[in-house]
């Protein structure tokens, strides 16, 4: 950047989606407020920015703690989601909400696993001129076995269907108030924010970081809300496997021909063996590529289904922001 564009210390917000949290939300909420607080002192970022906790629809005490801690500190504010709209949605409406207020917004977990510190090298990348910066675990050494080896297939898969995913990302990025402004223009229901914002084309760059162990509690995201995920990402972000589908199809076609041909052969030569083996056989692989066909349409199907409802992608249920000795609810 030329010194006539050289940016401002930007207002930053933190952005932390919550459900089920109250094991960690308020040692969350102290680490986080020291280090914007360092932050601050240090120069990189200007007074106003806040950590905005994002309630997702909590059903323990996560809602009680954040309010607690958003009356005490006006640094904290506190989105409260009508109900349980998904990790996904409650990072939008976090995003959205904080674009309002913020220059720059940074969407980091509760669990204090994403490295905090990052955030220096972040404010960085920013400052060079970076829309878009993503934070980049290291490596995946902290997850079991299955974990880390179904993360790796699946980003492998990702990237042989065309998205742009990166990998080893878990939407812990900064974005600029223009990324956010653009993200808004974005409409669809079927959200999938790891693949959608690289697609953007913003400058953005990487930051490194190492995955620390979870402060308290445990994980809220299940295995079927990963593959839920994981499948929301290949479908919203590819068309590739309906394609797949239809190459299969034309590959089936040909075997079907060719052992019609075999089949008359056999007849001419008069070799009328028994085929019961083979009748089996293609009848079972002809029935599943079918259900398997029909289940990856329906997926589409479905997609467009809930994209044609335009239903709100998420309802906020209250706002807490503080500036000075004013609320807004």
């Amino acid at each position: 950047m030329s010194e006539m564009e050289q940016r401002q210390v930007p207002v930053l917000y933190l952005v932390v989606p919550c459900y089920n949290e109250e094991e960690v939300v308020e040692k969350s909420a102290s680490v986080m407020g020291d280090k914007i607080r360092r932050l601050e002192r240090e120069g990189k970022i200007a007074k106003g920015s806040k950590i905005m906790f994002v309630n997702d629809g909590s059903k323990d005490k996560t809602l009680y703690l954040l309010h607690q801690i958003a009356e005490a500190d006006k640094m904290f504010s506190v989105v409260s989601l009508a109900g349980n709209y998904g990790h996904q949605s409650a990072i939008l409406a976090g995003m959205m909400t904080a674009r309002q207020y913020a220059d720059a917004v940074v969407t980091i977990d509760a669990d204090l696993q994403q490295d905090i510190e990052a955030l220096d090298h972040f404010l960085a990348r920013y400052m060079d001129g970076c829309e878009v910066v993503y934070g980049v675990r290291n490596d995946r050494h902290s997850d079991g076995f299955f974990k880390k080896a179904t993360a790796t297939a699946y980003y492998k898969l990702m990237h042989m269907l065309g998205s742009t995913v990166m990998t080893n990302h878990a939407d812990y990025r900064l974005m600029s108030k223009k990324a956010l402004n653009a993200l808004a223009e974005y409409k669809e229901t079927n959200l999938f924010l790891r693949g959608l914002i690289p697609t953007m084309g913003f400058p953005s760059d990487v930051v490194y970081f190492d995955v620390k162990a979870r402060e308290a509690g445990h994980s809220k995201y299940t295995l079927s809300k990963m593959m839920t995920l994981a499948l929301d990402g290949i479908t919203s972000m590819s068309v590739r496997p309906l394609r797949l589908i239809a190459g299969l199809g034309f590959l089936v076609c040909i075997f079907s021909f060719v052992m019609c041909i075999i089949s008359l052969v056999d007849w001419v030569n008069g070799n009328n063996v028994p085929g019961y083996t083979t009748t089996l056989i293609v009848t079972l692989m002809l029935g599943g590529i079918t259900l398997l066909s029909l289940g990856i349409i329906g997926e589409y199907v479905g997609k467009i289904y809930m994209e044609t409802k335009h239903r709100p992608r998420y309802i906020i249920d209250t706002l807490v922001w503080r500036e000075d000795a004013q609320e807004d609810r």
